[in-house]
């Protein structure tokens, strides 16, 4: 399985198109966001991962989303949060997870969700915390 993009997000939606297909639809990506008030403040990120199972591929896996300091190596201390969950993707089709962990920010600084498949290559996407809009 590959993860084909990763991305912070306010809204998904399905449809479906003849063939038979399916259309996803995101709004509101982005990669930074205002502190809803001063730090220290928890904040909960929506992440969707789009992933792709090669057509030659196994049929299960799991996706595994560590968020850390900007600074910080994947492997190093504590992260900030972490999930796990299962994927089950037929081979040559695609799917999607939802990922949403809350994050204490003492500061306004950047995290890093650094996702990955079966331990493999990882797929790093940054949020920053803003200061509050006034």
């Amino acid at each position: 399985m590959k993860i084909i993009a990763a991305l912070f997000m306010e809204d998904i939606e399905l449809r479906s198109v003849p063939g038979p297909s399916t259309r996803i639809d995101l709004g509101g990506i982005q990669f930074s966001g205002p502190a809803p008030g001063p730090v220290p403040v928890t904040i909960g990120p929506h992440l969707v991962v789009l992933v792709w199972n090669p057509p030659d591929a196994k049929p299960v896996g799991a996706l595994t989303v560590v968020f850390t300091n900007e600074d910080q190596m994947a492997d190093e201390g504590e992260p900030l949060a972490r999930n796990v969950q299962p994927l089950e993707i037929e081979p040559g089709k695609f799917n999607y997870r939802l990922v949403r962990a809350d994050i204490l920010f003492e500061d306004y600084k950047t995290v890093l969700a650094r996702c990955s498949i079966d331990g493999g290559s990882e797929h790093v996407v940054p949020y920053t915390l803003l200061p509050p809009v006034d």
